[in-house]
């Protein structure tokens, strides 16, 4: 299933683009100021991004620009009500793969983005190593020194996000918001209860967990 994030302030529209993309059979995150769109966008693994150009916080072309001085190649659509050559000329020249003017029909969007993972080659790690371990996102098998380490799959999806995140802090809150989807961020006891199963079964025998606990914030996993 592909993977689409949305960056989009205005409640209506990213509403409607969520609902749109679920429907046609996509698996949908958005977020709706430019500092999460870019923790996400920099954060995850997304086989397109579209992305409005007016934003609080980093705007669209600030966005853009961080992604693609990361090296990402994920092919990104930028929204936007600037309609004048020049703009969409800078938005293009500036990393975006295609540019849609507000106000625009649905279906136009649906069938850009459709080229777009057609046409791009997707953002797509399918092993992640960290702290001695290797993942492996395509068979999920999880090893260090080639020994397997079993894993349900809900402690594989954690290990991931921490993996995606390795040396960078991570609240007990954005798992329970990206692992769970939880948007209230009501499981941190749940979340709790996880990362402790996990550290214990990522624990070398001659050594402590990959997974330090960060007091009062949250988790880290060493690179």
């Amino acid at each position: 299933m592909p993977r689409i994030l949305i960056v989009e302030d205005e409640r209506k529209i990213r509403r409607g683009l969520e609902e749109a993309f679920r429907s046609a059979g996509y698996e949908v995150i958005a977020a709706a100021t430019g500092d999460e769109g870019l923790r996400l966008v920099l954060g995850g693994v997304w086989d397109c991004v579209v992305l409005d150009w007016m934003l609080p916080g980093p705007d669209g072309m600030e966005i853009l620009r961080a992604v693609r001085e990361s090296g990402r190649t994920v092919p990104i659509l930028l929204l936007t009500a600037r309609d004048a050559v020049e703009d969409r000329v800078g938005g293009l020249e500036a990393g975006a793969d295609d540019y849609l003017v507000k106000p625009f029909a649905l279906a136009e969007l649906l069938a850009r983005v459709k080229v777009l993972l057609r046409r791009g080659q997707p953002d797509r790690e399918t092993v992640l190593r960290a702290a001695g371990l290797e993942i492996d996102l395509v068979s999920r098998r999880v090893t260090r020194d080639r020994a397997d380490i079993a894993l349900t799959q809900r402690e594989f999806e954690v290990l991931e996000y921490l993996a995606r995140h390795k040396g960078r802090t991570v609240t007990r809150e954005m798992l329970g918001r990206d692992v769970w989807k939880d948007p209230n961020y009501a499981l941190t006891n749940v979340v709790e209860v996880y990362v402790n199963l996990l550290r214990k079964k990522l624990a070398p025998a001659d050594g402590p967990s990959p997974i330090a606990t960060v007091r009062g914030v949250g988790y880290c996993l060493r690179e």
